[in-house]
């Protein structure tokens, strides 16, 4: 494979890429620390902060008092520089958030899709109100993610399949492209959640993990060597089809609930269980239509200290974690999801232990720790992920 040589134009870049992503971890930082911590002499430190600074990636943000002589001016990327935006897209809702370079969220905004069914338009809609709110025009954009529950073609980036989402077809994406100008991608909504449980949640910095989704429907993000795992057709993850004893196999693969693991811990299966219990018995079998209807019924459960309701569920629950947890042996299990946020360290603490009495690698697992919007604030991550490739490798 051929190597770029060592000119001096790119170890500039080198050092730029570096000096700005130890601004953004570390800062604000004087011209002294960041040569300390890349490495720099001062007088090449100096050069490169002149260099940034006229591209406008980074200002002066305060000052260091010091011994003698004058204070040291503290450096930090300008905010401004770049903006990204991130989509949870939902049958009923969707949900976009606005953040500058350094991942400060600078706006949020709900959007209800029941007018229309047309992708583009509601991705455009969502958009310009979450520009509008953040108060900044479409054109600073530099990337934006979309999340979606159906399964990603890694190959083409577009939706293969969505039973939730029909109109969000092949093509899709090429059309996202062409109507804002600005690079997009669709990702699997687990998938972006795990992105969020690594940067700021329970996986904070781990490389092996796994995040259970666990609500009215079933998925997992698998993460190996700090990459996502997305499986060939991009289907790794889909638990609600993984065959359990007891549960009969489906007839038709079109049908999400037909899927063993989904019949054992789906939304029906969840509110049956809790009826049994005794817990929110105004909510009949069947009638559930949204994820936060079975994340109250088991957080009541928690709040009643319903012991027996949660021990069965945590054994449903740890028929697909051993399963994970045998292939894979991630060390850490991730629960999330409207159950597994709401069951909260109740349930994680049952699952561990059911799991440790089937399962000879025993995970451990805990419940996720992202704040708000697990899916948005992935979907973010992954978009400034992309900004800062661009911005920071293009500096010289």
């Amino acid at each position: 494979m051929p190597t770029r040589p060592g000119t001096p134009r790119l170890l500039r870049q080198l050092n730029d890429r570096a000096a700005l992503e130890l601004l953004l971890s570390s800062g604000p930082l004087t011209r002294a620390e960041l040569g300390e911590h890349t490495g720099l002499s001062k007088v090449t430190a100096g050069q490169l902060l002149s260099r940034l600074e006229e591209r406008d990636l980074v200002t002066v943000v305060g000052e260091q008092a010091g011994g003698r002589g004058p204070n040291a001016a503290l450096y930090g990327v300008v905010p401004s520089c770049a903006y990204v935006v991130g989509l949870d897209v939902l049958p009923d809702r969707i949900s976009a958030g606005v953040a500058d370079i350094t991942g400060t969220i600078v706006a949020e905004v709900s959007a209800d899709p029941s007018d229309h069914d047309d992708p583009v338009r509601l991705v455009r809609d969502a958009v310009g109100q979450a520009c509008e709110s953040a108060g900044i025009g479409v054109d600073r954009l530099r990337a934006f993610v979309i999340g979606t529950r159906g399964v990603v073609d890694p190959c083409t980036g577009d939706v293969r399949f969505s039973f939730d989402l029909p109109s969000w077809h092949n093509g899709v994406l090429a059309e996202l492209r062409r109507d804002l100008g600005v690079p997009v991608t669709i990702e699997n909504d687990v998938n972006l959640a795990a992105l969020a449980e690594r940067a700021y949640g329970a996986a904070l910095g781990v490389d092996d993990f796994v995040l259970v989704w666990a609500g009215v429907g079933q998925g997992l993000g698998v993460m190996l060597g700090g990459r996502l795992h997305r499986g060939f057709t991009g289907g790794a993850g889909e638990i609600g089809w993984l065959p359990v004893p007891g549960e009969p196999l489906p007839t038709e693969v079109g049908e999400p609930q037909s899927g063993s693991f989904q019949r054992l811990v789906g939304g029906d299966a969840v509110t049956g269980l809790a009826n049994a219990h005794g817990i929110g018995s105004g909510v009949a079998s069947g009638a559930l239509s949204d994820a936060g209807s079975v994340g109250d019924l088991v957080r009541t459960a928690v709040e009643e200290g319903a012991e027996a309701f949660l021990d069965e569920l945590a054994g449903r629950l740890a028929v697909g974690v051993a399963a994970v947890a045998v292939v894979l042996d991630p060390g850490l299990i991730v629960l999330s999801g409207d159950v597994g946020r709401a069951g909260g360290e109740a349930l994680a603490t049952r699952v561990q232990d059911a799991v440790a009495r089937v399962c000879p690698s025993q995970p451990k697992v805990v419940v996720s720790r992202v704040r708000g919007n697990p899916v948005l604030r992935g979907a973010l991550v992954s978009a400034l992920h992309q900004a800062r490739e661009q911005v920071f490798s293009d500096t010289v």
